[in-house]
C-alpha cells in the first residue's frame, strides 16, 4: 500500500491512500475538478446518443476547439477500455450538431473559445486510480490523440491531496504521422490570425518567456492552436490566447480573491474556468505591468 508522508513544521503526518467509495462519488469529484485535466471547460455529463445504450461519462471542450470525450473508471483499467471509448468519439465526430446542441445550451460557456463543427477534432481522456502499461500500446495504434491520466487521492481532514499523473505516450509508425497534431510556429499562425497581429502575439509570448527567465520560474512554454501557454508540468500557469482574429488577451488561473488582491485594472474574470483575462493593446499594453498577475499565478500553481 502506497503512503504519503507530509512534513510540516509540527513533524511528520502519515496518510493513506482514500479511495472514492463509488464510480459516482468519483465522477462527482472530477467534474467539480476540472483542473485535473487542464484548460477542458466540461459541458455536460452522462450523455445518451440516439438509440445506443453506451453513455460516456463527460463532454469537454478544449482551449483548440476540440471535442473531448472523457471516460472515468474507479478503479485499475487496461487496455480494454479503449475499444468502449472509440465508439464515443466515433460518434462525436459524425453527430457534431449534437455536440453543438450541448454547447449552446450550456450556460457560462467561455465566448471566446473558437469552435469548427464542420470537421471537429476528437480527443479522448481516461482517467482512473491506475492504467495498466500496456494500455499504450493500443493507443499508439489509433488515430485519435489520448490522454491517459492516473488520480489518487489522499484526505487530511477536509483537505483532498491528488497524485495526478499523465502517462507518456510516444506516437510511433504511420498512424501517428496521418493524424499528428501540426507545428504551431509563426507560418501557422499567419493562416488563421492577422499577419501584423501574429508578430505582436508571438512578441508578448517572448516577453514573458523573458519573465520567466530572469525569476528562474519553473515553466515551459507550449504553442497551442489558439493560445501560448506556460506550464508547470500540464498545468497552465498563464499565457496569452486569441480572442478571434485580430485580438488576443493574457490569461493567468486564479483564484477570484487572487484578482481582487492584486492591483491591476481591466482584469476580467471567469468564476467557472478560474481564469483571469486582460485584453492586450499592441504597442500600448506593457507586459511588464502585469507581473503582480505573472507572480500570483506562478506561485498559486506551485504553492511557494
Amino acid at each position: 500500500m502506497e503512503n504519503l508522508l507530509w512534513k510540516t513544521k509540527k513533524g511528520i503526518k502519515y496518510l493513506i491512500p482514500k479511495p472514492f467509495r463509488s464510480e459516482d462519488k468519483f465522477e462527482d469529484f472530477i467534474f467539480d475538478t476540472p483542473e485535473i485535466m487542464g484548460g477542458i471547460f466540461l459541458i455536460s455529463r452522462q450523455v445518451r446518443f440516439g438509440n445506443n445504450s453506451g453513455i460516456p461519462d463527460i463532454i469537454g471542450i478544449d482551449t483548440d476547439g476540440n471535442i473531448c470525450i472523457v471516460e472515468l473508471k474507479n478503479k485499475i483499467v487496461d487496455a480494454h477500455i479503449i475499444p468502449q471509448v472509440l465508439r464515443y468519439a466515433f460518434w462525436a465526430e459524425t453527430n457534431p450538431d449534437s455536440i453543438k446542441s450541448l454547447w449552446l445550451e450550456c450556460e457560462n460557456k467561455p465566448g471566446k473559445r473558437k469552435m469548427c463543427w464542420n470537421n471537429p477534432r476528437v480527443r479522448i481522456i481516461v482517467i482512473a486510480p491506475a492504467i495498466s502499461r500496456s494500455t499504450i500500446n493500443i493507443v499508439n495504434m489509433i488515430n485519435y490523440p489520448v490522454d491517459l491520466i492516473e488520480v489518487k487521492r489522499w484526505v487530511d481532514n477536509e483537505n483532498n491531496l491528488l497524485l495526478v499523473n499523465k502517462l507518456k505516450i510516444n506516437k510511433i509508425g504511420k498512424i501517428a504521422a496521418a493524424k499528428g497534431n501540426p507545428k504551431y510556429d509563426e507560418e501557422f499562425y499567419k493562416t488563421k490570425f492577422q499577419h501584423g497581429k501574429v508578430v505582436h502575439f508571438l512578441n508578448y509570448s517572448h516577453e514573458i518567456e523573458s519573465i520567466i527567465d530572469k525569476n528562474g520560474w519553473s515553466l515551459y512554454t507550449k504553442y497551442n492552436k489558439n493560445s501560448c501557454s506556460f506550464k508547470f508540468g500540464f498545468f497552465n500557469a498563464f499565457g496569452i490566447e486569441w480572442c478571434g482574429r485580430k485580438n488576443f488577451s493574457f490569461f493567468f488561473k486564479l483564484e477570484k480573491y487572487q484578482v481582487r488582491d492584486c492591483p491591476v485594472k481591466g482584469v476580467i474574470y471567469d468564476k467557472r474556468l478560474k481564469k483571469a483575462n486582460v485584453q492586450i493593446k499592441p504597442g500600448k499594453t506593457r507586459t511588464l505591468d502585469f507581473y503582480p498577475l505573472f507572480e500570483t499565478a506562478y506561485r498559486r500553481i506551485t504553492k511557494i
